[in-house]
């Protein structure tokens, strides 16, 4: 595994396995710090039976890969990795891995939520709700963006 990667896939992960792949042969590694995202079943009010993601392919990956590239302009990480599920998702699945390894867990903790933070606002993802009342787009939360400020 490259130092940075960046994967979109329909497929569920396996949390320890993708751990221990970023971390095999660095022993420099002092700290690992994951966030996992999964899907909710109340939104806003309204209970969710299912999500769909879609994203712009090519576009999505590079501009993960620059909020990586940006992470490491500011903390002395060692690796980096971001798995995000497209496609139909329904409560408790996973969406997304964010893991981070660095010398120093203060690092890894930055930069891992510095990663989930621009990822949701900056990332080329659709959502999709299922609700009772009907599928509706789900817009950018006013919580995400003040998340985003304070890395401004």
């Amino acid at each position: 595994m490259s130092l940075n990667e960046v994967r979109i896939q329909a497929e569920d992960f396996d949390l320890s396995a993708e751990v221990a792949q970023l971390r095999a042969g660095h022993p420099k590694v002092g700290g690992v710090v994951t966030f996992v995202g999964t899907v909710r079943d109340l939104n806003e009010g309204a209970t969710v039976s299912a999500m769909e993601l879609e994203h712009y392919p090519g576009m999505t990956e590079q501009s993960i890969s620059d909020i990586i590239d940006q992470a490491r302009q500011r903390w002395p990480i060692m690796g980096a990795l971001v798995i995000h599920r497209v496609g139909p998702l329904k409560p408790l699945d996973q969406i997304v891995l964010v893991a981070v390894t660095a010398a120093h867990r203060g690092e890894a903790f930055a930069a891992c939520e510095f990663i989930i933070d621009y990822l949701k606002t900056e990332a080329p993802f659709w959502k999709k709700e299922q609700t009772p009342e009907g599928a509706r787009w789900v817009d950018a939360r006013v919580s995400d963006d003040a998340a985003l400020n304070k890395w401004k």
